[in-house]
């Protein structure tokens, strides 16, 4: 018996299926590819400023006196040594300096150093670290002898890598009756800083 292929049921899929063809071969447009997602935004972290440091300053040094023609200005610079503390928002901290310096006086005498005995306090600002300080000072001459005083100062700090931090400190200096003659000497220093953190 010859099968039968022209039944209603047989030809009514064929049609379905031959509508349907272009539709599983795809359009002829363009595809639309949509952009890729924008990456998200990252906010650096603040640096975790607690540990020791060490390092160099070099700067400007500016000395004033109450004493006619008893000033001078010049470089100065030499060496840091601190600890901080990070708190989270803020900063405390505790360190030492020793500048040298070759600052003429006039013809009194020559700046020859300064130490200092420093605590700052500082909040931080993104990465850098802004800071308030101040403390003990005592500066040294060539024949006028040596005297203690006292600083204040501002300055900043910002790490360059993991380890290592560069930074600018602006300090006022004051020593009254200078080692007993009787004159007021002050000095301002801008300095900029490096220091290896650990």
């Amino acid at each position: 018996m010859k099968p039968q292929y022209s039944s209603p049921a047989l030809i009514g899929a064929l049609v379905i299926g031959m509508g349907s063809a272009p539709v599983l071969a795809g359009s002829l447009e363009d595809p639309v590819i949509a952009p890729p997602p924008a990456p998200p935004v990252i906010v650096p972290a603040g640096a975790d400023w607690t540990g020791f440091y060490g390092g160099v300053q070099l700067g400007y040094g500016d000395v004033d006196s109450s004493a006619s023609g008893v000033d001078g200005d010049g470089a100065i610079g030499g060496l840091i040594l601190g600890y901080d503390y990070d708190f989270g928002s803020y900063v405390l901290g505790a360190g030492l300096d020793y500048d040298i310096a070759d600052i003429d006086l006039g013809s009194a005498a020559t700046l020859e150093d300064v130490l200092r005995l420093k605590l700052r306090a500082g909040v931080e600002a993104g990465p850098a670290l802004i800071y308030a300080t101040g403390g003990y000072a005592r500066a040294g001459t060539d024949n006028l002898g040596s005297d203690d005083g006292y600083f204040i100062g501002a300055g900043v700090d910002y790490p360059i890598t993991e380890a290592w931090t560069l930074g600018g400190e602006l300090l006022y200096h004051e020593f009254d009756d200078f080692d007993g003659s009787g004159v007021d000497v002050d000095a301002t220093t801008l300095q900029a800083r490096l220091s290896f953190r650990f």
